[in-house]
């Protein structure tokens, strides 16, 4: 529908459109290594199907691509929309993803052809598929603490330590898409091999994953903990969950794990600060319902490791988006490419897509 005209330097001004609602919907997929979910959603980021959410292990699992397309015919079969109604599926994944190629050299390898034609084959829908904190960073961008930044670095706690980067108000993936490999700095000589095959990476220090095996470790050791009741060996996410609730409720040993993490983190950041300067660093995924707990541990790190003229001009923020921010930067990356699409055959016509 017509929303009015665009700015236009002489001549005709274009005519501006938005998407009605109710017509077109997105396929979101949010992916970590051991938790796939999966939602449709309108064109204002609102689900219109429950989140349909299931345990699916990526490493060394031959079989998780096929699972993956059978869950999104499943949605979609169930959520009674009619797929020319579908824009096109977004699927956010850790793992080293190349947009273009539709291929992740990490997980969901197929010999035969890309996990984009793979899946858009089956489904006959239109499939993107991006690395997750890219997409994170995505969502904070276009809907979260990121809009109206120009340089902006968002970090996704989860099991790794992602980055996505926001450079002059433009998401930045590097020469190949690889950009953003912060769990892989090599900050420790501890000799432990971190998940990418090396050693001493920032990730051995203080991913949520490492963060749940202290935990475990701590109270199979007796440590006087709430969590003493709640941690269960099985779940690696619901055991997360129970650490994040604990420490905001002040559990003392559930807050030293976030502080250790959180102190670790920090001086990755000082390392961020002093290459790119940015105007704002935001914690955002799974790790950010955490809160206000990252904040004392990370700011003792930049005060000991960065440089103060650095440092005092870079904001630290909390997402709100938090483990929401991938689903819903998943959503965003297919109406970027429809936008593209649709720009590229209307340019002709003066008509741009809002």
């Amino acid at each position: 529908m017509e929303t009015g005209y665009a700015p236009s330097s002489g001549g005709r001004r274009p005519l501006m459109y938005s998407l009605k609602q109710g017509i077109f919907y997105v396929l979101a997929v949010a992916m970590d290594q051991f938790v796939t979910r999966i939602v449709l959603m309108d064109m204002q980021n609102r689900a219109i199907t429950d989140i349909e959410k299931f345990d699916l292990s990526l490493t060394d699992n031959m079989e998780a691509l096929d699972v993956l397309t059978e869950k999104i015919k499943s949605v979609i079969k169930h959520s009674k929309i009619k797929k020319d109604q579908i824009v096109g599926i977004g699927i956010g994944m850790p793992g080293f993803v190349n947009t273009q190629t539709g291929i992740n050299y990490t997980f969901l390898k197929n010999k035969n052809k890309s996990i984009t034609a793979h899946i858009g084959e089956s489904t006959g829908l239109p499939v993107f598929i991006d690395n997750d904190s890219s997409l994170v960073a995505l969502a904070e961008q276009r809907f979260g603490a990121a809009s109206n930044r120009k340089n902006a670095m968002v970090i996704n706690l989860g099991w790794g330590i992602g980055l996505g980067m926001v450079l002059d108000e433009k998401i930045f993936r590097g020469n190949n898409g690889f950009a953003g490999e912060f769990s892989h700095i090599p900050l420790f000589t501890n000799g432990k091999l971190c998940s990418c095959g090396k050693h001493g990476c920032l990730e051995t220090e203080s991913s949520l994953l490492l963060v749940t095996e202290k935990a475990r470790l701590g109270v199979k050791e007796g440590k006087l903990s709430i969590l003493k009741d709640e941690i269960n060996h099985e779940s690696v996410e619901q055991d997360c969950n129970a650490i994040i609730a604990a420490a905001g409720r002040g559990d003392r040993f559930a807050v030293s794990l976030l502080s250790e993490a959180g102190y670790v983190i920090g001086r990755g950041l000082a390392v961020l600060i002093h290459i790119l300067n940015p105007e704002v660093i935001i914690l955002s995924g799974r790790g950010a319902a955490a809160g206000k707990l990252w904040q004392a541990p990370i700011q003792q790190a930049l005060n000991e490791h960065c440089i103060p003229k650095l440092s005092d001009s870079t904001e630290i923020e909390i997402s709100e988006l938090a483990y929401e921010a991938e689903i819903i930067g998943a959503a965003a990356l297919v109406m970027e490419n429809y936008g593209k699409e649709t720009s590229r055959k209307t340019h002709r016509g003066r008509v741009t897509v809002s």
